[in-house]
């Protein structure tokens, strides 16, 4: 059975393994023959899995389901995760964050994630390039750009533009979980798992047409697994499907969304920005041909179907901006950065060649042409991480006020206009305050800019824990909305 990469969704593949069509060998030969295609154009993936391994464990996935041991509802289903999962060395791939500095370190035992989704039956076709340190290397760094990895280019696009700004039309669908998107839209794999600190799903999922999900923050195990910060970052899934996404936020949040297959509208109500306010700055964004007003216009497209189609809305709301929050977010990453995250992604490993922030910039600064070659030469934010001399206690007062501010802002919006979603662009900042407030976010697609193919979409944001609010608007949605963009090869 011939399998189209590019469309079929996990839960379509479980089915067909269910019913005896196909095998996860013969599913995993698919996606790595895609992979073998388009890997040397796009950048997606900073380690593969070795073939024969892969192969391997997808036999051994087939060899378990004749037997009637199924471990997990995508038992022998492919998956790519970003390179900030740590997995075993035995496995045969790398966990860098992106950096040269981690090259040759050594794990004797998978991330508690990573092991998760192992145990849950699932094969790991390879790791994602990422933005560097999820960006704390360099300011403004292009998303998707990695020492290690390269540049990822969007399957949609192709070429970055010269001089692009950091959130461009041309770039990569953002950062910083690039490669994870690029994958997904690309069909190098149905499923992959990546990491967001304000925008780091949002921005790569809308831009690759995906649906995606960001659990609310503290609620998973990250052991293991390298963030940016501890009080911004979540892990989450991105697919073609809301039923994928589901079903990977299943195992991985260990609960049961029945709700979402509904396909009802009941219980719901959102809240629509408005698009013309909630857009990117041109600082980060230049405009093209026609591009702000295409997706002005499909967003309210977009807001009309879905009231047509029955779903309770109110558009447009008004939410206060991102500047009205009581501190800027540089300070907690840099804290964050410098002494939970790093020490712990460093000690999580058996055998690394660096100890702390102050390693790693001395690594850059000796291997400079490897790990800062032009056009990014520069790490000035993990030298800023280093010497920043704030105490815990101030830290702990700016995430403390923060967190109530943006929590306040967004409870007041839903309480005052009786709604449980919040809906913008996903070119917008409404991911700052939804990652100030630790709450889940997700995306849905849209189209595709007529200017150069890029896909764009909505962001949605819930209350915390409310994740599967999220998942069942995200379900109904997709009876109603336009098709997923599919990239043309």
């Amino acid at each position: 059975m011939t399998i189209n990469v590019l469309t079929t969704n996990a839960v379509d593949l479980q089915r067909l393994l269910e019913e005896r069509k196909t095998t996860s060998v013969h599913i995993v030969e698919a996606y790595l023959a895609q992979i073998h295609r388009y890997e040397s154009t796009l950048h997606a993936l900073i380690s593969p899995a070795p073939r024969d391994q892969v192969l391997e464990t997808a036999k051994a996935r087939d060899e378990e389901r004749q037997k009637g041991q199924i471990r997990g509802p995508f038992h022998g289903i492919p998956i790519i995760l970003k390179d900030s999962f740590v997995t075993a060395s035995e496995l045969g791939m790398s966990t860098t964050a992106g950096s040269y500095a981690f090259i040759g370190a050594k794990a004797l035992k998978n991330g508690a994630i990573t092991q998760r989704l192992i145990d849950a039956g699932m094969v790991i076709l390879g790791k994602a390039n990422m933005t560097e340190f999820a960006g704390m290397k360099m300011t403004m760094m292009m998303p998707g750009w990695s020492a290690h990895g390269g540049q990822t280019l969007s399957p949609y696009v192709g070429k970055i533009k010269d001089n692009e700004k950091i959130l461009g039309h041309s770039w990569a669908p953002g950062g910083s979980s690039t490669g994870s998107a690029v994958a997904v839209a690309a069909g190098f794999s149905p499923l992959a798992m990546a990491t967001e600190t304000i925008g780091s799903i949002v921005t790569p999922a809308t831009r690759a047409g995906l649906y995606a999900l960001k659990p609310t923050t503290g609620v998973q195990d990250t052991t293991g697994l390298y963030t940016m910060t501890e009080f911004f970052d979540s892990p989450g899934p991105m697919a073609k499907s809301p039923a994928d996404v589901r079903v990977l936020s299943e195992i991985l949040l260990g609960r049961l969304f029945t709700s979402s297959q509904l396909g009802s509208w009941e219980g719901l109500s959102v809240g629509f920005l408005d698009p013309k306010v909630w857009s990117l700055s041109l600082d980060l964004c230049t405009q093209f041909e026609g591009t702000a007003e295409q997706m002005i216009d499909e967003y309210e497209e977009t807001v009309s179907a879905l009231r047509n189609g029955g779903c309770p809305l109110k558009y447009s709301v008004n939410c206060k901006d991102p500047s009205d929050l009581p501190t800027t977010i540089l300070p907690i990453a840099y804290w964050d950065f410098r002494n939970l995250c790093i020490p712990r992604f460093i000690d999580y490993f058996d055998e690394c060649s660096v100890t702390s922030v102050a390693d790693i910039v001395e690594f850059n600064k000796e291997n400079s042409e490897k790990a800062l070659p032009a056009p990014f030469v520069e790490q000035n934010d993990l030298e800023g991480a280093m010497i920043a001399t704030e105490e815990k206690e101030k830290i702990d007062k700016l995430k403390q006020d923060l967190r109530r501010a943006a929590r306040a802002i967004l409870d007041d919006l839903f309480d005052k206009e009786k709604i449980n979603i919040l809906a913008a662009p996903g070119d917008s900042p409404l991911c700052v305050h939804a990652s100030a407030a630790g709450y889940p976010v997700a995306t849905v697609p849209i189209g595709q800019l007529d200017y150069n193919g890029r896909p764009f979409g909505l962001c949605l944001v819930a209350r915390a824990g409310e994740e599967e609010t999220l998942l069942r608007f995200m379900a109904v949605y997709e009876k109603i909305a336009k098709p997923r963009p599919v990239p043309k090869f």
